[in-house]
C-alpha cells in the first residue's frame, strides 16, 4: 500500500505542476496525450483507493486559480472542463451512463469541432459586452475584458437588449501562428511552442494593445445563463446566437444516433488538416437543456457532454541519444535519437530539440522517457521529459566544444542562442547551403537530391550552388548510377531553373532569417540583385516586416567575399537576376476562391500554388466568397454543403482547364 501511495503522491506533484505550466504560465512542458494518460491513472488509482484523494489531487479542479493582476471574475454558473473519451467503446459507455440516468428517454446529440483554444465568458447587459473572463478554475477566471473587446468577430453590442453570458473558445489560426512565431523570431524573441499558447499568451497581456495586434478568433459554443426567455435545447441556442451576430462553427450538426456521431468524427479525424485551426476532437452534447439539468455535473465535468478526441499526434518514447546536424549558417542543431515510435500513423526515430537551452529550460535527459509531438507537415520535436519515469540512469546533455564534421572551433557569441561552427568550409554546411539551392522553394532543380549533392561535392564537381551551372555531361556520366536519360534529365531541370522568379533566387541563396515570405517581399522592392546587395540597413528596416536583425544578415551576406564571387558566377550562367526580366503574368483566376475537398491526382500544395500564381485565392473552408468546390476523390462534407449552398463544383479536369 506504500508504494501505492507513493506513486499516488509522484502523480499528483507532476500533475499540479503542469497544470501550472499549462493554466498560468501558458508553457506546457508535456504533451496534452501523455498528461491525459497520467491523469487517467491518477484517477483509476483514487477509484481503486479512496483514501488516497486528497485535496489538491488534480482529479478535484478544472484548471488553475486565476491571476490576481487581471481581477477576477466570479462564474454565475461553473464553467467546467469536459470529460474525454479516446475510444469508440468509451463514447458508448458515456452514452449508456447518460441513457441510464435519463430511464431510457430517447435524446439527440449536438457534435461539434473541439477548438484548441482558450475557453471565455462574456457576459452581456443589456446586449451591451459588459465582462469577459477566462475559465480559471471553473468557478473564478480572469478579468480579460479589454482583450476580448479587441477580437474583431466578438460583438461588442447585440440587438437583443437582454442580458445574458456566452461561451466560446477564442484561438489563433493556423496561419496567424505562424506569422507570429515568424515576426517574434525577427525580433529575437522565442517563438509559442503551439497555437493554443500563443492564444492564451495574447488574452493575458497586460496591453490590451499587444492583444489588438494578434490575428484572434473565437467560436461560441454556448449559451450559459440568460435573464431572456431560453431556447428548449443547445441547437436551436446556436441558432439563436448566431441570429445575434455571434461566430458559431458552421460544421455543427444534430444527431439521432450514436452511429451518427461516429461519422461525424471519423470524418473530421481526416479533414482536419485541411482546416485554418488546430483541432484536436468532437464534443458531444445531448441537445435538450431539460435532460441536461437531469444529468448535471460531478463537479469537475458535466454528465451530459464529453470530448471525443482524435487519435494523439503525440506519443511517449524513449530518448536514447542526442545528435548534432550542422546546418547551411554553421549552427549546430542538436536531434533527438528516438526508439522508434508511430506519431499520427508516422514511425519517428528522430525529433528537434532546437537549441541547448531549449533542452536544459525542458531538463531533459539521454536516456528519459519523453513526450514526442507531430502535427501536420512540422518536423516532430520533443515537448518534454516523463519525470516520474526517471529511474536514476539518465544523463545531462552539454554541446561539443568541436564541430562533429570538421573539428573546427564551436562558439556561441553573445546574446545567441545557438552555438556554431567557425570553420566557413565546414563540409557539412557546403552540403546544406547546396540542398537548400536546389530545394523546391528555391530553384526548384527536379533530380538533386540529397545523395547527389553530397556526391558532386565529395567527387570535386561543384564547391558551391553556383557551380551547379557549370556542370558538364561527361562528367555526369561518370558517377554511379547516372545513366544517358538521368543525366539529361537533370541538365534540363538546371537549364530551367535559370528561368526561376527573382524572388526564388534571393530565397535560394540562404540569407539567415529570409524566408519564402522575406525573399518576395524584398524581391518586390528592388529591381535586381545589385541594387540588393547595395541596401544599408537603415534601408532595409524602413521595409514593414524586415527588423533591425534580418536587416543586419542581409547586408552582412553581401559584404562576404565568397557570397559575391557565388553571385557573379549566377551572372555568368544567366540565371535571372533582377524583377526587370520577369515576362508579366496573367491573373485569369483574379478575384475568385477555391476549396478542395477529398484525394487528388497531384500534391495539393502544387494545385494551391497553381491558383495562387494566377491571381487567385485558397480557403479551407466553404464561405459566402468560395467560387469553386474542386472535387476530387472521396470528398467529405464540404461537397453536400457547396451543393446546398449553390457553389459550383467542379472535377480536377476542369480545374486544370481553368488554372491553365
Amino acid at each position: 500500500m506504500e508504494e501505492v501511495r507513493k506513486r499516488a503522491e509522484e502523480f499528483r506533484s507532476f500533475l499540479n505542476y503542469h497544470n501550472y505550466r499549462y493554466y498560468v504560465l501558458d508553457s506546457p512542458e508535456v504533451s496534452d496525450s501523455e498528461y491525459d494518460r497520467l491523469f487517467r491513472e491518477l484517477k483509476n488509482l483514487e477509484q481503486k483507493y479512496p483514501e488516497l484523494i486528497t485535496p489538491d489531487s488534480p482529479t478535484q479542479r478544472v484548471g488553475a486559480p486565476p491571476v490576481k493582476e487581471f481581477g477576477v471574475v466570479r462564474h454565475r454558473l461553473p464553467l467546467l472542463s469536459l470529460g474525454n473519451a479516446f475510444s469508440h467503446e468509451e463514447l458508448l459507455a458515456w452514452r449508456k451512463r447518460v441513457a441510464g440516468i435519463l430511464k431510457g428517454e430517447e435524446f439527440d446529440l449536438v457534435c461539434e469541432l473541439k477548438m484548441d483554444g482558450v475557453a471565455v465568458a462574456l457576459i452581456y447587459e443589456g446586449g451591451l459586452l459588459t465582462k469577459g473572463a477566462t475559465r480559471g478554475d471553473g468557478w473564478e477566471g480572469e478579468d480579460v475584458t479589454q482583450n476580448l473587446r479587441t477580437v474583431r468577430s466578438i460583438p461588442l453590442s447585440v440587438k437583443d437588449g437582454s442580458s445574458f453570458e456566452v461561451r466560446g473558445e477564442v484561438f489563433l489560426p493556423r496561419e496567424g501562428f505562424k506569422k507570429l512565431n515568424e515576426e517574434r523570431k525577427r525580433e529575437g524573441l522565442p517563438g509559442f511552442a503551439n497555437p493554443r499558447n500563443a492564444a492564451a499568451g495574447s488574452l493575458r497581456q497586460l496591453d490590451p494593445g499587444v492583444t489588438a495586434h494578434r490575428p484572434l478568433d473565437i467560436y461560441t459554443y454556448a449559451l450559459g445563463w440568460t435573464e431572456g426567455e431560453a431556447p428548449p435545447d443547445h441547437f436551436s441556442a446556436l441558432a439563436l446566437l448566431e441570429s445575434w451576430g455571434f461566430k458559431v462553427n458552421p460544421y455543427n450538426i444534430l444527431c439521432s444516433s450514436i452511429e451518427e456521431v461516429e461519422e461525424f468524427h471519423q470524418h473530421w479525424k481526416e479533414e482536419r488538416k485541411n482546416l485554418p485551426y488546430e483541432t484536436d476532437g468532437i464534443v458531444v452534447k445531448v441537445n435538450r437543456f431539460d435532460f441536461q439539468n437531469i444529468l448535471g455535473s460531478t463537479g469537475h465535468e458535466p454528465r451530459w457532454s464529453i470530448a471525443y478526441k482524435f487519435p494523439s499526434e503525440e506519443a511517449v518514447t524513449r530518448l536514447l541519444d542526442i545528435g548534432i546536424n550542422v546546418g547551411r549558417t554553421g549552427n549546430l542543431n542538436p536531434y533527438a535519437v528516438l526508439e522508434p515510435v508511430s506519431v499520427g500513423g508516422v514511425v519517428i526515430e528522430s525529433a528537434g530539440l532546437h537549441n541547448e537551452d531549449y533542452i536544459r529550460a525542458k531538463n531533459i535527459k539521454i536516456g528519459d522517457m519523453v513526450a514526442v509531438h507531430r502535427a501536420g507537415e512540422v518536423i516532430p520535436e520533443v515537448i518534454g521529459p516523463i519525470v516520474p519515469e526517471r529511474r536514476g540512469g539518465e544523463r545531462e546533455f552539454s554541446m561539443p566544444q568541436t564541430c562533429p564534421v570538421c573539428r573546427a572551433k564551436v562558439v556561441r557569441l553573445p546574446g545567441e542562442a545557438m552555438h556554431r561552427c567557425t570553420n566557413a568550409a565546414c563540409p557539412a554546411r557546403a552540403l546544406e547551403r547546396v540542398k537548400h539551392f536546389v530545394s523546391r522553394g528555391g530553384m526548384d532543380i527536379e533530380g538533386m537530391g540529397e545523395k547527389l549533392c553530397a556526391h558532386l561535392l565529395t567527387e570535386g564537381l561543384i564547391n558551391d550552388a553556383s557551380d551547379i551551372y557549370f556542370l558538364k555531361k561527361e562528367d555526369l556520366l561518370n558517377l554511379e548510377r547516372m545513366g544517358e536519360k538521368s543525366v539529361q534529365n537533370l541538365l534540363s531541370s538546371v537549364e530551367e531553373s535559370k528561368g526561376r522568379p527573382f524572388s526564388k533566387v534571393i530565397f535560394a541563396l540562404g540569407i539567415p532569417q529570409v524566408g519564402e515570405e522575406t525573399a518576395e517581399i524584398l524581391a518586390h522592392k528592388f529591381e535586381n540583385m545589385d541594387e540588393l546587395a547595395l541596401a544599408t540597413s537603415e534601408e532595409l528596416s524602413l521595409i514593414p516586416t524586415i527588423g533591425p536583425k534580418v536587416a543586419g544578415e542581409i547586408v552582412s551576406f553581401f559584404h562576404n567575399g565568397s557570397n559575391l564571387k557565388l553571385i557573379q558566377k549566377l551572372k555568368e550562367a544567366k540565371v535571372k537576376l533582377s524583377q526587370e526580366e520577369e515576362e508579366s503574368v496573367s491573373l485569369p483566376l483574379e478575384g475568385k476562391e477555391f476549396v478542395f475537398s477529398g484525394e487528388l491526382s497531384f500534391p495539393r500544395k502544387e494545385a494551391e500554388e497553381k491558383v495562387k500564381a494566377r491571381g487567385g485565392r485558397v480557403s479551407s473552408g466553404l464561405t459566402s466568397r468560395t467560387t469553386y468546390l474542386v472535387r476530387g476523390k472521396s470528398p467529405g462534407s464540404k461537397l453536400r454543403r457547396a451543393r446546398v449552398e449553390g457553389i459550383t463544383i467542379i472535377d480536377e479536369q476542369e480545374f486544370l482547364r481553368l488554372s491553365g
